[in-house]
């Protein structure tokens, strides 16, 4: 305190001879020497109040920015479509796709590597476009007749067994508890349960309640593609339900089911000639109750 109140008095040039001497015997005194000698030289002209405020008061004052009204709303409406436009694309890409194919009728289309699928009547395959060059996959609920792209492997599950394949054509089918595997061209491998077999072009393969069925097969492309129904070995209830599928009708038997399995074709496209072949084979009377109901007596 005492050293601060030295250093006041000196810069007023009023220290006492005594004070003199004891300030400039302190280790500080050089320094501030030094800052008197620079600063001696500087001088501050009197502040003239009253020509700042006139100066200041004189400035135009800048004018706030207006946006119009109109210009809020494009931008407004520009925002809403770049966010519409963004969830429709991760829609498309991102949701998992589905394709059906209704009662009585068929579907084409096209998978993003440009694979070609054809669904058979009351059929669904589910898959997702979303990095769908290195996860070919997809799930099949029904029949389908497929031309694969060559590429990375390609996956068909069902809930009965699963399909592996690269480039190839092959038809899946899965109903009720029939798996069917036919393989066009190229080679497929199929899971079922713990067995794995792998078929190339002209071999089929068939699983029924959890056996293997033999199956032969000398056609280039599934049966239903060109409006016929191909059965091998199967009982009565199975071919019903594929008529109801490809006629979109109701059947009603009205006997007990026949333990003989069918092997042969029905049109897909003549109702009558169906319900005739079938009424031959079982010994059945058929009945068109309605538009769309079908009702089997035994004779």
């Amino acid at each position: 305190m005492k050293k601060d109140r030295l250093l006041a008095k000196w810069l007023n040039d009023d220290l006492s001879p005594d004070e003199l001497a004891e300030f400039e015997a302190s280790p500080d005194f050089e320094k501030y020497r030094k800052l008197k000698d620079y600063t001696a030289h500087l001088e501050v002209g009197d502040l003239d109040e009253n020509a700042m405020l006139s100066n200041i008061l004189s400035q135009k004052k800048a004018a706030p920015k207006v946006v119009p009204l109109y210009k809020k709303w494009v931008f407004r409406a520009a925002a809403i479509f770049v966010l519409a436009l963004g969830i429709t694309f991760a829609m498309k890409v991102l949701v998992p796709q589905t394709e059906t194919a209704d009662f009585g009728k068929k579907t084409t289309f096209s998978l993003p590597d440009n694979s070609e699928v054809v669904l058979n009547s009351g059929s669904e395959i589910n898959y997702k476009k979303w990095n769908w060059d290195n996860n070919r996959h997809l799930e099949l609920k029904g029949e389908a007749y497929f031309r694969v792209a060559k590429g990375r492997k390609f996956e068909v599950q069902t809930n009965l067994g699963k399909v592996t394949v690269l480039g190839t054509q092959f038809n899946v089918k899965a109903r009720k508890n029939r798996f069917d595997v036919v393989c066009f061209e190229g080679r497929v491998k199929v899971n079922y349960a713990d067995t794995q077999i792998l078929l190339t072009h002209g071999q089929s393969v068939s699983f029924e309640n959890g056996k293997q069925i033999k199956t032969v097969v000398s056609l280039t492309q599934p049966e239903w593609i060109g409006n016929e129904i191909a059965f091998y070995k199967e009982n009565i209830r199975s071919i019903l339900d594929e008529v109801e599928r490809q006629y979109d009708i109701t059947i009603e038997l009205n006997t007990k089911d026949t333990t003989s399995l069918f092997t042969g074709k029905l049109p897909a496209n003549d109702l009558n000639t169906a319900l005739q072949i079938i009424s031959t084979t079982y010994h059945l009377e058929a009945k068109q109750v309605s538009k769309n109901k079908i009702i089997f007596d035994g004779k």
